[in-house]
């Protein structure tokens, strides 16, 4: 089925937070930061790959993703939607799915045996292709994706996270030419914890300081300083 309808982009942010929270996805701990792994320490972390366990938040979660796609990039834009090994392959699938489209998925690197491929479906070359992740934070991992769909002939120009960090800016999309479409970030999930008084102030306190200035709370608290976008 194909969405036609288009709930507001704050309403769908605020939704999608919730829905986060309520499945237990979303974790805050600035006492023990976690360690991300380009290196940084982090107070939050976030795992989307849950969503994929509850049908009504997974179903209605493609709703946004395909409402946020028609409207900000066309109805007619796309022939292909690529899903990154290994977290972006279901949800490919199910929003390729939602919107009558082919599906592929691109490996992180070739099999290194067989044809040697690292796209696997039907992409014949010039396909226009939408790359999809569950999350970005400054879009590196979702680059590799993207180079690999460029390369065997495919051509990106819109990619899409169904989560954004939102705390680097979109500097590597504007670089390498790329549209990202998201539907939230972690102020709205920060927004609910506050709204809902789901920790304390302390910790709520600490996650605003990390989201204000990621790198500077990661060198304070034993991760890197720097980060190469």
């Amino acid at each position: 089925m194909i969405q036609t309808t288009f709930p507001d982009r704050a309403v769908m942010a605020e939704l999608l937070a919730k829905m986060l929270w309520e499945i237990k996805a979303v974790h805050f701990n600035a006492a023990q930061p976690y360690k991300l792994s380009s290196g940084m320490a982090s107070p939050v972390y976030i795992d989307c790959r849950k969503l994929l366990s509850f049908p009504r938040i997974r179903s209605t979660v493609m709703d946004f993703a395909a409402s946020t796609l028609l409207r900000d990039a066309g109805f007619e834009q796309f022939d292909c939607i690529a899903g990154g090994e290994t977290a972006g392959i279901p949800f490919a699938a199910l929003l390729a799915d939602r919107l009558g489209l082919p599906m592929v998925y691109v490996r992180k690197q070739p099999k290194g045996h067989g044809r040697n491929a690292q796209i696997e479906g039907n992409m014949p070359e010039g396909s226009r292709v939408l790359v999809i992740e569950d999350l970005t934070t400054a879009g590196g991992s979702m680059f590799k994706f993207i180079d690999a769909v460029r390369a065997a002939g495919g051509i990106v120009d819109h990619g899409i996270a169904l989560f954004f960090y939102g705390i680097f800016g979109e500097q590597r999309f504007a670089d390498g030419k790329v549209r990202l479409h998201h539907i939230a970030t972690w102020r709205n999930v920060l927004a609910v914890a506050k709204e809902q008084k789901l920790f304390d102030d302390k910790t709520l306190s600490e996650v605003e300081a990390f989201l204000d200035a990621p790198l500077a709370w990661s060198g304070r608290n034993g991760g890197v300083s720097e980060l190469s976008l």
